[in-house]
């Protein structure tokens, strides 16, 4: 991975994309290049924390993908109980702590139980802050955090300060993961160049990276070339 002097960024955001593409490329039902995906999400979260990456997020499931086939989304839910039942034990061996983004209550409650139970078990670990953003759509969480903040102000439940105006510090409070700090580098995989409502708020002065590599076959190697990139990048902020 890269050198010790190499800028390494606190929070690591990925798109992954190209789970589809892959197996059709191999004439392969798409739910087996969600099966190869899961296996690229375990080598890419050893590979950041061995990095010192702090936090990383995975776009897992959006709020728009509930318009794909119901095969498909069926598929999906099926491995997201796999996955979160299964490897919990694993994660903890690689120090993971793992949580979970997005507008949770629309998930089936079987699934929210092994969300919470992952949440709970692996609470202690700190090698690497891992978030899976299920159900997640950034403009979905900005008019959640704003209605919340309504509702909050009609109740009379906030300072006299913090009753007439919405700021961005108020804001932040009523996101989903309020302490997750702002991505700076949001990788996206197979060639597509575009946010798909993901950290939208957040992301606004995140470095992106794109690259043609389909979501199952990257992992370390795919990494690292994310990592230089970011490091030879000059972050500004709007700033001279």
């Amino acid at each position: 991975m890269p050198e010790e002097n190499v800028s390494v960024p606190k929070h690591v955001a990925i798109i992954m994309d190209g789970n589809g593409r892959w197996a059709k490329k191999r004439h392969l039902p798409r739910v087996m290049g969600h099966h190869e995906g899961v296996r690229a999400v375990e080598r890419t979260v050893r590979a950041a924390r061995d990095a010192g990456i702090a936090h990383l997020s995975l776009y897992a499931f959006s709020t728009e993908n509930w318009k794909r086939s119901p095969s498909e989304v069926g598929g999906l839910m099926g491995l997201f109980r796999y996955y979160v039942s299964s490897k919990i034990d694993a994660l903890k061996a690689e120090g993971a702590r793992i949580r979970f983004a997005g507008n949770l209550a629309a998930l089936p409650e079987d699934i929210r139980q092994l969300l919470r139970k992952a949440e709970g078990e692996t609470a202690s670990c700190t090698a690497i802050d891992m978030v899976v953003c299920l159900n997640y759509g950034g403009r979905q969480e900005i008019l959640e955090a704003i209605n919340a903040f309504l509702e909050d102000r009609s109740r009379n439940t906030l300072s006299d300060s913090e009753r007439p105006y919405l700021t961005e510090e108020l804001l932040r409070r009523y996101f989903y993961l309020s302490d997750l700090p702002d991505p700076d580098l949001i990788i996206r995989t197979s060639g597509e160049l575009r946010m798909s409502n993901f950290w939208l708020w957040q992301g606004a002065y995140s470095e992106l990276y794109f690259c043609d590599t389909f979501w199952p076959d990257f992992g370390e190697e795919e990494l690292e070339k994310a990592l230089r990139s970011y490091a030879e990048r000059e972050r500004r902020y709007g700033g001279a």
